[in-house]
């Protein structure tokens, strides 16, 4: 599994499962997500690899996760807005 930064993913495991976000980096076993709302680009979800799963071809703009915090977490909660990849929590 080849996560990069900018990837859409979705949660597998834990208090996320099946919410979609953003990959802002990761390494051999982790990455960090956002989804712009809850988990914002100032501080994301630490998730391990095994725990989650490529949702989208398409990925974010990872060019534009170094510019101001604001921008970026509206532009990704526009990303998965726009895409239909938001996943209704399930009650």
């Amino acid at each position: 599994m080849n996560i990069t930064s900018g990837d859409v993913v979705v949660a597998l495991a834990g208090k996320e499962k099946n919410q979609i976000f953003v990959v802002l980096s990761a390494d051999e076993k982790f990455c960090f997500l956002a989804d712009g709302d809850r988990l914002k680009i100032s501080k994301p979800k630490k998730k391990s690899l095994k725990h989650v799963q490529k949702a989208s071809k398409t990925g974010f703009d990872a060019n534009l996760l170094g510019t101001g915090q604001e921008n970026v977490n509206a532009a990704i909660r526009k990303f998965l807005k726009e895409r239909s990849l938001v996943c209704q929590r399930k009650m």
